[in-house]
């Protein structure tokens, strides 16, 4: 059922990121399909991964997940090196691949899944130093992500590992502290960046500042009302036209509410709560703590994730440019995204398998005693006549 569910998801993707991606590939590289096209590439990858990982044990899957969380780590380092990180808007969060954009906190977010549900699941059996290692290895991604600058990719991290922590049964006193202090990081870093201060008050009241920072929200806003109740239709939207910025990526809800309206809206959320539910029952069965935490942490980052892009697009939450799972344009979100589905299913599986109860041999019956022979009859007279 998830992998059916995750096709779906996918196919609605592709076609909302069509009709979104057209106008502006079209005026920039006189190809509508360009994005689509490329788009498929990064599908086509990332089913192959993921279906590579769906046939392979979790427990091969966790032997490798630090290495893993380790190179992501160091290119996400890389991208600090002057003239080897790419610089997009203001924010240093990619490495050149060829004719490609690599974003490796996007593929860091599966390993630490792994990683987290690996700590945190075997917490007591952990020795106490070890404990600390893995803790200040998931500080410094934390801190290398949110220096790019990438406050909601540091955020959905964050908390993902903070939610781990709570499913696995910490001492509600470590969380709260754990908590206060990602709270206290994120007020600093709003505090010395102004983009990030401009943004909440563009949240709070964004026709203050229509023409710079509250341009994007009031579009959006627009976008979503003018779909009414059952949208101006496939490929209809206005506010694509180079009226919504970043229409294909940050934005792709806007869209996609306009067109399908109200309806389409509510159909989608109906669709995520199933996704969640389904996500929960697996994590529910699950054969072990650590399978349980590796579903749970999965559900967080598809279905929440989505959640978040939904609010910052219809205005319940400060603008951040955190992408829509399995929807918004972009390679190392979709092959990330296709990876941590391809993690659930194989939870799913793994719980659904039979466990080998070993037969007891057949014992053969044993051949009855035999019996003393009966005396014949003419013994018998001989003895009585005798007597």
């Amino acid at each position: 059922m998830l992998r059916w569910l995750t096709m779906l998801w996918l196919s609605i993707g592709l076609v909302v990121l069509f009709s979104a991606s057209y106008p502006v590939a079209d005026a920039e590289v006189g190809d509508g399909a360009r994005y689509f096209k490329v788009q498929l590439v990064w599908i086509l990858g990332g089913l192959l991964v993921s279906r590579w990982i769906t046939r392979h044990p979790l427990r091969r899957l966790m032997q490798v997940s630090s290495l893993g969380l380790l190179l992501c780590l160091g290119l996400i380092l890389a991208t600090h090196i002057p003239g080897l990180g790419v610089t997009v808007n203001g924010a240093t969060r990619w490495l050149p691949l060829g004719p490609f954009l690599l974003q490796p906190s996007e593929l860091l977010k599966p390993f630490l899944v792994l990683q987290g549900a690996q700590l945190f699941g075997q917490w007591q059996r952990i020795e106490p130093k070890k404990r600390w290692l893995w803790l200040g290895i998931f500080g410094l991604c934390l801190l290398s992500i949110i220096t790019q600058p990438n406050l909601s990719t540091t955020a959905v991290c964050g908390i993902t590992l903070w939610l781990i922590a709570l499913a696995s049964g910490l001492p509600y006193k470590h969380l709260m502290m754990t908590a206060g202090g990602g709270v206290m990081a994120a007020v600093i870093s709003v505090s010395i960046k102004s983009y990030q201060r401009a943004r909440i008050t563009s949240f709070l009241d964004p026709w203050a500042d229509p023409a710079n920072n509250g341009y994007q929200l009031i579009q959006s806003l627009l976008a979503i009302g003018s779909g009414q109740l059952w949208g101006t239709g496939f490929g209809l939207s206005q506010q694509k036209l180079f009226y919504l910025p970043i229409q294909y990526t940050d934005f792709i809800f806007a869209v996609f509410a306009e067109e399908f309206g109200f309806i389409g809206s509510m159909m989608l959320l109906l669709f995520l709560t199933v996704y969640a539910t389904v996500a929960v029952i697996v994590a529910l069965k699950a054969r072990s703590p650590v399978h349980r935490l590796i579903a749970i942490g999965c559900m967080v980052l598809l279905v929440g994730q989505a959640m978040i892009n939904i609010g910052v697009a219809s205005g319940a939450l400060p603008t951040t440019g955190l992408p829509f799972p399995m929807m918004s344009y972009g390679g190392s979100s979709m092959i990330s995204s296709l990876v941590i589905a391809g993690l659930l299913i194989r939870v799913a599986r793994e719980a659904r398998e039979a466990d080998v109860v070993k037969i007891p041999k057949k014992v053969e019956p044993q051949a009855p005693e035999p019996q003393p022979a009966r005396p014949q009859r003419r013994r018998r007279r001989t003895a009585l006549r005798n007597s």
